[in-house]
């Protein structure tokens, strides 16, 4: 069994814990949406993205109207998004995004973190030849043919399409396409009649960090702790799995 063994179970027994993280982060990219756009999901696509994510995890209805109608307030704290770059132990690279009302808060906590776990922070763009960010759809295929839909999605900008396997072990079809292609898919995707599951721009590795059984343990013993950070909106790391 050992140590890796027993981190890996109690990683697994974090994930409930994890949807209410999720569902405040999701309530984040909600009010962000609202304050750039507008609160009407039909006319701010930021907004009708942020909805669709929420649904596909199933967040309830009400804290997603909760969150629009906060939004709409004007009290409602403004939300800075920024990104922070790093290595953790034994060369891994981390990038972190963050929507924070405090800067000073999240660059200490953040920093904080890699210090404790022997990672570094670096400079902004120091990792820019390690992640490219990608826009990324997802949509359950059923008996759709996706090499006839390849072709048709080649002018929104498609660069892979290709299935993979979900948590519960149903496919799922996703697509990438290039960061500045994001609104072009999503409006072709919705015109073509094909729901997605989500809608996100992540950060894709273009190389990979090998590392033993061990080294990850160490690695992800901070990645969970960025992850359970209220500031903290994705973490990306380049470790081979």
């Amino acid at each position: 069994m050992g140590r890796a063994f027993e981190f890996r179970k109690e990683r697994k027994f974090k994930r409930w814990a994890k949807m209410a993280v999720q569902f405040t982060r999701l309530g984040k990219e909600i009010v962000m949406a609202v304050k750039a756009g507008g609160g009407d999901p039909t006319t701010n696509s930021r907004l009708r993205t942020a909805v669709q994510n929420a649904k596909a995890v199933n967040m309830p209805k009400d804290r997603v109207e909760a969150a629009i109608k906060r939004a709409t307030n004007r009290d409602e704290k403004d939300y800075e998004e920024l990104v922070y770059e790093g290595y953790a132990a034994h060369g891994v690279a981390v990038l972190v995004e963050t929507a924070t009302d405090n800067t000073n808060r999240t660059v200490a906590n953040v920093r904080s973190y890699f210090t404790k776990y022997d990672g570094a922070l670096g400079k902004t763009g120091s990792l820019d030849f390690i992640f490219t960010r990608k826009a990324v759809f997802t949509f359950i295929p059923g008996d759709r043919d996706l090499e006839e839909l390849e072709f048709e999605l080649i002018d929104a900008g498609l660069e892979d399409l290709f299935v993979e396997a979900d948590e519960e072990g149903n496919d799922v079809a996703v697509i990438h396409t290039a960061f500045e292609d994001f609104g072009k898919m999503q409006k072709t995707l919705e015109e073509m009649g094909i729901e997605t599951k989500s809608a996100k721009l992540e950060r894709i590795p273009q190389s990979f960090k090998e590392v033993t059984e061990e080294q990850a343990v160490d690695v992800l013993k901070l990645i969970d702790r960025l992850e359970e950070d209220d500031d903290v909106q994705a973490v990306y790391h380049n470790m081979a799995e």
